[in-house]
């Protein structure tokens, strides 16, 4: 790892407040480095009505697109902030989108010569369909490409699992890649009874807990008709979910058709203090999303000792251990619903899971994560800066 101090200049497009997983993710890796000494300057794009209390986070202007309604987009101009980067003598840049903003980075790497290292955080190629101009798999193919071409050009990529990995491998990415699965901060001490008496939670309701959008990749049509199934078993069951995004009306009225309304409740969008309280309540984390590269929510829930039910393909289940911290599921609502009422239905079972999430919760420390991340940077920094091969961006 760097013996040295490192000044550090860190591009995405999401950052806080967006709330998701890259945010979340680059909070916690920012403020590990700073805690060790690094200098870590952020760019990204701007957000209506916020006001950074960072002096070191550096904001394009943006504007909001009928396929980016939870994400500003950074437009040019971009060269004010050029001027800005240019009084900083960045040892290492560090991107974590291969769109506007990580593009801005790689050109700005290239034309200062300086290393570039970035994460692959997210499977774009499953979003096409939130695109109505072209067919999805035309879509999908162009996604493959640039994503070909941005992460050939970069010195190291860091992804948070192997099957993101696999994903770039099969798509024709060479550059070196490494393994670093997003790290989880450790989880606050929060009475249980005094979490649920603040939620308006009965001590004796089962509370099955989703975090994360509210979106159609996110396939929560399963998990409410599994829920809907599992109540049959056992009427205690309560579904929160936290989050917000362009599926809530249409999941809504699912819970409303299944009959379980009155047992479903979808709290929106949260600051990350209050999201602690959800799961410090909660009994068991439910995740049927396949298009995650790792899913940090089910970390962060394990650090809490919830057990996860996780749809078995993608990387969100890649921490789950059958019968250790939870249970990987085939993606139907019988196979959830099984899994619920039996978690739920068994304090022995359920004690033995919870024991297991905590420790795999440990297992994923920022320290730890953070100690890798600083050995890719070793890496990148000994390479030095090396004009990547041209490549046809078909």
């Amino acid at each position: 790892m760097p013996t040295g101090a490192l000044s550090i200049a860190l591009f995405s497009d999401s950052a806080l407040p967006v709330f998701n997983g890259v945010s979340i993710s680059i909070d916690a890796l920012v403020r590990e480095l700073r805690s060790r000494g690094h200098s870590v300057h952020i760019f990204t794009s701007s957000y209506p009505g916020h006001k950074d209390d960072d002096p070191n986070t550096h904001r394009f202007r943006s504007i909001h697109t009928p396929w980016t309604t939870d994400y500003p987009l950074a437009v040019p101009p971009f060269y004010r902030k050029l001027r800005e980067f240019r009084k900083h003598k960045f040892d290492l840049i560090h991107t974590h989108t291969p769109f506007t903003v990580g593009f801005v980075g790689l050109r700005w790497a290239e034309s200062h010569e300086i290393p570039i290292v970035s994460t692959y955080h997210t499977h774009y190629d499953k979003y096409a369909y939130y695109v109505s101009i072209a067919p999805k798999r035309y879509l999908r193919y162009k996604i493959a490409k640039h994503l070909n071409f941005y992460y050939s050009r970069v010195g190291h990529v860091i992804t948070p699992s192997e099957a993101s990995k696999r994903w770039l491998l099969r798509h024709s990415v060479h550059t070196p890649i490494t393994v670093v699965p997003t790290g989880v901060p450790a989880p606050r001490m929060i009475d249980r009874s005094h979490a649920r008496a603040e939620l308006g939670l009965k001590p004796e309701r089962r509370v099955l807990l989703y975090a994360g959008r509210i979106a159609r990749e996110k396939n929560l049509g399963v998990l409410l008709e599994a829920v809907a199934q599992a109540r049959e078993q056992d009427p205690q069951i309560e579904f929160v979910l936290v989050g917000d995004g362009p599926a809530r009306a249409e999941c809504t009225a699912l819970a409303r058709d299944l009959g379980i309304g009155d047992h479903v409740r979808f709290v929106g969008s949260l600051k990350r203090s209050e999201v602690d309280v959800y799961y410090a309540a909660s009994d068991l984390f439910v995740f049927s999303s396949m298009t995650e590269t790792q899913g940090l929510v089910v970390l962060e829930a394990m650090s809490y000792g919830l057990p996860a039910l996780v749809a078995q393909g993608g990387g969100a289940g890649e921490a789950v251990e059958d019968g250790v911290n939870g249970f990987l599921l085939r993606n139907e609502p019988s196979a959830f619903a099984d899994a619920i009422a039996r978690v739920v239905r068994n304090d022995t079972l359920h004690a033995q899971l919870s024991t297991g999430a905590r420790k795999t919760g440990r297992e994923y420390s920022v320290p730890a994560t953070t100690d890798k991340v600083l050995a890719v940077y070793e890496q990148a920094l000994q390479t030095g800066y090396k004009p990547q091969r041209e490549h046809t961006h078909a």
